[in-house]
């Protein structure tokens, strides 16, 4: 599904840059600005047509804003960067949904999850902003400008119609291209099971400061992993314990060390700072 979603998220970028390219006008990075503007249409139900049907859900709100300046514009009214400090060059999206929900909606954490951005807060709708927070829960998520998804669109962007992608021309096969990056060299070297993991479709964000992580397997189904204790929700871990970690702490353990993911304390990766 998150494949599916991530063509669905690129073709509305897209999109948005062939008619809606003002929103990037005064950005260094249209791309960025492109790809969030592309998620809140979808999610917000204003996109004219998608290449996969995605569930609309009424109340569903989102905004965002650069995380930096959202700390400098209400750090005095509430505490969310206790848990993840204010990140400059990085993404704050803040989105509502009735609080009839139990749970973030499935079709929130599909595209989020698509986007590759991670989750860092999730409760009640605050009184901070403009936005209407009445009888409503709302969730964030951090996105990091020059993500590999910003690459993706710039080549999507410059593909002419009828030419044949770099993805070889498969329909929809994007993911090929997304995890190809300069340490992609690395993956020859890995032991056999974990190369296995990290060959597997899955998407990984930071689910919590502290080290814990949510992984959604090619199945669909979610697990939860602790890096600190080495643990996982799914039945292989829970079951047999395998020597080395079971499909998901491995790919956790791989997406840290690629950087492609917060550390386990919550800070995004950098080049001179590894996990």
């Amino acid at each position: 599904m998150t494949d599916r979603y991530l063509t669905t998220v690129l073709d509305e970028a897209e999109r948005v840059a062939e008619h809606h390219e003002q929103v990037a006008q005064s950005s260094d990075n249209p791309n960025h600005e492109y790809l969030r503007y592309a998620v809140l249409r979808l999610l917000e139900d204003e996109a004219d047509e998608t290449s996969v049907e995605i569930p609309q859900i009424d109340g569903v709100t989102v905004g965002y804003g650069e995380d930096k300046a959202m700390y400098e514009s209400w750090d005095d009214d509430v505490e969310w960067w206790e848990t993840v400090p204010p990140q400059a060059e990085c993404t704050r999206f803040r989105m509502f949904y009735p609080d009839e929900y139990e749970a973030v909606p499935r079709v929130i954490l599909d595209v989020m999850a698509a986007l590759g951005a991670w989750r860092v807060r999730t409760g009640s709708a605050a009184a901070c902003g403009s936005y209407d927070h009445r009888e409503r829960r709302e969730v964030h998520y951090l996105w990091p400008e020059g993500h590999p998804i910003e690459y993706l669109l710039q080549d999507q962007l410059q593909t002419p119609p009828g030419a044949v992608a770099s993805d070889g021309g498969r329909t929809g096969d994007v993911r090929d291209r997304m995890v190809v990056t300069k340490y992609s060299n690395q993956c020859a070297d890995l032991e056999p099971r974990t190369r296995r993991a990290v060959d597997e479709t899955m998407a990984v964000s930071l689910l919590k400061k502290g080290g814990r992580y949510e992984v959604q397997s090619a199945s669909g189904r979610w697990y939860e992993v602790d890096v600190i204790s080495e643990s996982c929700t799914c039945p292989d871990w829970q079951q047999r314990e395998p020597e080395g970690g079971c499909k998901h702490i491995r790919r956790v353990d791989h997406e840290i060390k690629q950087r492609r993911v917060p550390r386990p304390d919550g800070r995004l990766p950098t080049e001179s700072n590894q996990a």
